[in-house]
């Protein structure tokens, strides 16, 4: 499952941290309390997995002395100042150097959920961006990170290719979960911008004011994104939450690059209404510059057997993290993977992975479980159709000798000896898969 966001509660008041990490243990959060600045500090660091909220008036070191060491830190770390009556000039002054929001007491408890959600959704996406330009050396690097081979993943690695280097801005669109973002970073990869900077911001993360200030200034704590990406990528996630006085600013600063453009602008649509299409919530110019190229990523459910192929991958990765080993596929449960809508897509799949991983090493629970479980928590779903048998048949015969071959290591005869098959019977099939020996040594 996918990492819990950590909310952080430092409050000298007992019973406030109390109540508020209650509220939001109880809203889904992992909550952690702390009765000062100096004691949070001792445990929170550059890298913290979540988000902050902390009390403006404290005794020692109050929130605003807290909140400058803080971004200090890493001023992209989301932090929620609470503030007594009175105190909204200071956390006005908190907003300027830097807090994501603040609320002031009495505050509403469904507005705090609301605000660490945003939060935890901007501090996610700020780790994942940075975990994958560590990862990033290459292009050829992000490109072995699109696993699969369906003919809809190899030709969105031909889309990749060929629109990375036109250079000109592009719009992915597609299903929740299908590895938008990932797909952004391959297009910055294998460009001719890809020594440059690759700048990122959710457009639903953030108010109008507050994303008006990110990407165009004035801003006192630095540059403004559109400068600090000049000349390289500046990629905007959730395009569709961008207000129309934000995509006309957007627009002109696109209109007044010349060509190509000095700085590209990689557009995410990451969810629109049914009775919607991403035309009718963009302004029409805006559309038309942005989406004269475009990426629609392929649903999990139409990629036929890369399922099996992800599913087997992401189990023994989750595997090796656990130090436990990961849990047998039978037929019967290829079949059900390869049948099931996937209304999550990858994300979903690597959620299950990581259960069925859990659930493995307690020598308890099935996948099958895990897939009927989640499909109910998601409601009413789109519906795959159904394939012929020779698919599946074909599907989990590839998915036993690929798991069989890499857990030899590549040793063709502990192949033959596990699965019972003459050398040339085991060569023909890996041919017909596209399996060779030298993936697995």
């Amino acid at each position: 499952m996918a990492r819990a966001m950590k909310i952080a509660i430092v409050d000298d008041e007992a019973d406030m941290r109390q109540s508020i990490s209650q509220w939001l243990a109880l809203s889904g959060f992992d909550t952690e309390t702390y009765g000062s600045a100096e004691d949070a500090l001792a445990a929170i660091t550059g890298d913290f997995p979540g988000v902050i909220v902390s009390d403006i008036r404290m005794p020692g070191m109050d929130g605003m002395a807290f909140l400058k060491r803080l971004m200090g830190m890493d001023s992209a770390l989301p932090v929620i100042m609470i503030t007594g009556h009175g105190d909204v000039p200071m956390a006005v002054e908190a907003m300027r150097l830097g807090a994501f929001d603040f609320l002031e007491k009495p505050f509403n408890p469904d507005r705090m959920t609301e605000l660490a959600k945003r939060a935890t959704h901007a501090r996610r996406m700020t780790l994942d961006n940075r975990a994958l330009r560590k990862e990033l050396s290459d292009g050829s690097t992000i490109m072995k990170k699109l696993i699969g081979a369906s003919p809809a993943i190899e030709r969105l690695r031909e889309d990749i290719l060929d629109l990375g280097q036109a250079d000109s801005h592009v719009l992915i669109d597609g299903e929740t979960g299908t590895g938008k973002t990932l797909v952004a970073h391959a297009l910055h990869a294998v460009g001719p911008r890809a020594s440059k900077k690759f700048v990122t911001v959710s457009c639903a993360a953030w108010s109008e004011d507050q994303l008006a200030a990110k990407l165009f200034g004035p801003t006192e704590d630095g540059v403004p994104l559109v400068e600090e990406a000049r000349g390289g990528t500046l990629c905007l996630e959730d395009i569709e939450s961008l207000s129309h006085a934000l995509q006309s600013r957007l627009l002109t600063m696109i209109n007044d690059q010349g060509t190509p453009p000095e700085t590209r602008v990689i557009a995410i649509c990451n969810e629109h209404a049914p009775d919607k299409t991403l035309e009718q919530l963009l302004r029409s110019d805006l559309f038309y510059r942005l989406g004269a190229m475009t990426i629609v990523l392929p649903p999990l459910r139409a990629r036929g057997e890369d399922i099996l192929t992800l599913f087997t991958r992401m189990s023994e990765q989750f595997a090796e993290e656990y130090g436990c080993d990961a849990p047998p596929v039978t037929a019967q449960e290829a079949a059900q993977l390869l049948q099931a809508p996937w209304p999550g897509n990858v994300r979903q799949l690597v959620n299950i992975a990581e259960r069925a991983v859990l659930q493995n090493r307690r020598g308890s629970g099935s996948i099958a479980s895990l897939l009927m479980a989640d499909n109910e928590a998601a409601g009413p779903a789109m519906t795959t159709e159904g394939k012929p048998l020779k698919e599946y048949v074909d599907a989990f015969e590839r998915m036993l000798i690929d798991n069989t071959m890499r857990r030899h290591k590549g040793s063709i005869v502990a192949v033959m000896e596990e699965l019972c098959l003459p050398r040339r019977t085991l060569n023909e099939k890996m041919a017909k898969y596209g399996l060779q020996r030298s993936d697995y040594t």
